[in-house]
């Protein structure tokens, strides 16, 4: 399917088409079996693909299309009374609106909307998720569903790269292996596409219907990932990926030797695809992830510049301690400081300069709550709360809100997830 991508158009209608679907779909159900949901994850695992391919109308569409469809499950569902803690975090970041100031020539509804964008995409998706139980049937079908476009993600990284052999590679992150996008946006979410397949194979759920052929797929988007030459969405995955893994093991009570044997299957992927990926370029892969230059000399700087934007970010915040100095006038006071213009990577510093305390007040709000839906989970589903946190916040702290993903998977982490009865009545007669 990842061909099709490849030709002029066909992205523009396919998404388009499957957002019309999925609107219709949710109206006709009345949002009965979450469908609002399940397409939301549907449409945020192709954002990346919809970028590479050139499928969206403008940059933040797949966040409107989650906040639409998410909008019209609230509203079918008449959720009284709405959660007042993700509804205040829309209304304190709403406040940095008023103090907004953008060069001459520049828009300042379009610096709103690509700053407010993902930050309301997560208030959105926190108030629908919030509280909701579903079963674990569903959770496995929630995860077979994100995983679907990524397996087209693959499909198009393999009709759209060159050959290894043509590419001239660095230890910068590498757009050639990367579709032609943005390496930091493709290795988040092939990273996410690691830890779904681990997830539903831990689930006893197959993506392929089959165990080799899912293992051959996450081999190869690890070896996607690696190739990004991006480290924080492929370590965020396995972060996660080993989050769940504990939990999933604690809760089956294996005995040791299920537990190494996994273990060992796993780590034998990895190291493997990752020798095989740094061979594949000249070793420069590994002194990538051991942050040394192509020369093997250390580096000094291992963020690639970020910290420098951090720091920046939190002179403003000094500067400006109340309010901020507004909803995406970071950039350009950080310009007019430094003579170039960069947006911030990290959505948490961002929100300190451009919302100040009121900004600092909303990031604590999101950093308390899910804690609490932790403990509210059982031992076999805390792993995908944590998994699913730990997702937003890396990729936040080194991807900013760039995608609609790190808001819609922060919702994810809100979800208190159950055994069906089913299930569990064969747990009791066991």
């Amino acid at each position: 399917m990842g061909f099709l991508f490849t030709l002029d158009g066909v992205s523009q209608i396919y998404i388009h088409l499957v957002f019309g679907i999925a609107v219709f779909h949710t109206i006709k159900t009345y949002n009965k079996h979450n469908e609002a949901l399940l397409w939301s994850m549907y449409i945020v695992s192709f954002e990346v693909l919809m970028h590479m391919s050139g499928g969206l109308l403008f940059h933040a569409s797949v966040k409107y299309m989650v906040m639409l469809l998410l909008g019209m499950g609230l509203f079918m569902d008449d959720r009284k009374p709405l959660p007042v803690v993700f509804v205040l975090y829309l209304l304190l970041m709403s406040i940095g609106i008023a103090f907004t100031e953008v060069p001459a020539g520049e828009y300042i509804r379009k610096a709103i909307a690509f700053n407010l964008s993902g930050p309301f995409t997560l208030g959105i998706a926190a108030i629908y998720c919030y509280n909701r139980s579903i079963d674990k049937n569903t959770l496995k079908q929630l995860l077979w569903i994100g995983s679907l476009p990524l397996i087209a993600l693959l499909g198009y990284l393999y009709f759209k790269t060159p050959n290894l052999e043509e590419i001239g590679f660095n230890t910068e992150a590498n757009f050639d292996t990367s579709g032609g996008y943005g390496p930091n946006q493709v290795s988040t979410i092939l990273g996410f596409g690691m830890f779904l397949i681990v997830a539903m194979i831990l689930l006893k759920k197959r993506v392929s219907g089959f165990l080799l052929i899912d293992i051959l797929l996450l081999t190869y988007m690890t070896f996607r990932g690696f190739l990004t030459f991006s480290r924080g969405g492929v370590i965020t995955g396995i972060l996660a990926i080993i989050a769940v893994s504990i939990f999933s093991l604690l809760h089956s009570k294996q005995s040791i030797f299920n537990v190494l044997k996994f273990a060992v299957v796993v780590l034998t992927i990895g190291i493997g695809v990752l020798l095989y990926a740094s061979n594949a370029t000249d070793g420069l892969l590994i002194n990538r992830y051991m942050n040394k230059t192509a020369k093997g000399e250390q580096s000094k700087d291992f963020s690639t510049g970020r910290l420098k934007i951090i720091g920046k970010d939190l002179e403003l915040f000094y500067e400006n301690p109340f309010f901020g100095v507004g909803v995406g006038s970071g950039k350009y006071l950080r310009a007019k400081k430094e003579g170039e213009v960069a947006a911030s990577h990290n959505e948490m510093t961002r929100m300190l300069s451009e919302h100040g305390m009121i900004g600092l007040l909303a990031l604590l709000l999101l950093l308390i709550v899910p804690l609490f839906n932790f403990f509210d989970n059982s031992t076999q589903f805390k792993g995908y709360v944590i998994a699913f946190y730990v997702f937003w916040f890396l990729t936040i702290n080194h991807s900013a809100m760039r995608l609609a993903f790190p808001g819609f998977i922060y919702g994810l982490s809100l979800l208190k997830i159950y055994n069906s009865i089913n299930e569990n009545n064969s747990l009791h007669r066991e």
